[in-house]
């Protein structure tokens, strides 16, 4: 049996950006299914390892974690040897080039990504359907639309956000960008942005990340 586990929901972004990770890295792994949706009977040692309520946990041999940004890099230095080796580089400034655009994703396009995937997709879906304030959707918007401003910038004379290597800078956009490109007004935000349209043409053909989307689209466990 696979001595790395992640237990959460498939279709949760969080866990999504960790499996794709797991894939890239040809890390074997178990997935525990867990509906964070539907809000089914949980198992037991599940509740302990959630000790904040997170939608994501990870375990192997020797870690705990339940932050899936941490998770990809533990499983980066952990598993350096084997699968895609340029995910994060060996070399100080290659690595803070990745750091870098790391940090923007998290504090910059996650924030404002996540609005709007709650805003749009989730909320409308919702057994008692949300309606977020018009001027909350249009803030989200404004805020997406100038991070994307910077990327097309940087992608103009680059094939990916650190260079000509897919990293783990650009794997741990995929997960919120699938889900904006479901939903009409924002991806159009994309595509207004040539650059960043066909650098997302590239990264969501990868095998780790059509892996991914097969196991999001399986039914979610029974409650």
């Amino acid at each position: 049996m696979a001595s790395v586990k992640v237990f959460g929901s498939p279709a949760s972004m969080e866990v999504q950006r960790v499996l794709a990770c797991l894939f890239e890295k040809e890390v074997d792994f178990q997935l525990v299914k867990m509906d964070s949706f539907r809000g089914p009977k949980r198992l037991p040692e599940f509740l302990k390892m959630q000790l904040r309520g997170e939608a994501l946990f990870y375990e192997d041999d020797k870690s705990a974690l339940v932050e899936s940004r941490a998770i990809c890099r533990h499983i980066v230095d952990k598993f350096k040897n084997q699968g895609n080796k340029d995910l994060m580089a060996e070399g100080a400034l290659e690595r803070a080039l990745i750091e870098q655009w790391l940090e923007t994703e998290s504090h910059k396009f996650d924030p404002p990504s996540s609005e709007l995937v709650f805003f749009l997709a989730v909320a409308p879906s919702l057994p008692e359907p949300e309606l977020p304030p018009t001027s909350a959707i249009e803030e989200s918007k404004k805020k997406l639309e100038k991070v994307l401003k910077v990327y097309d910038h940087r992608l103009a004379d680059n094939q990916f956000l650190t260079g000509s290597k897919f990293t783990l800078a650009d794997l741990s956009h995929l997960p919120n960008t699938e889900q904006l490109m479901r939903i009409d007004e924002t991806r159009n935000l994309f595509e207004r942005h040539g650059n960043v349209s066909r650098w997302w043409k590239d990264v969501s053909k990868r095998e780790s990340w059509e892996k991914v989307i097969q196991i999001a689209k399986q039914p979610p466990p029974m409650a």
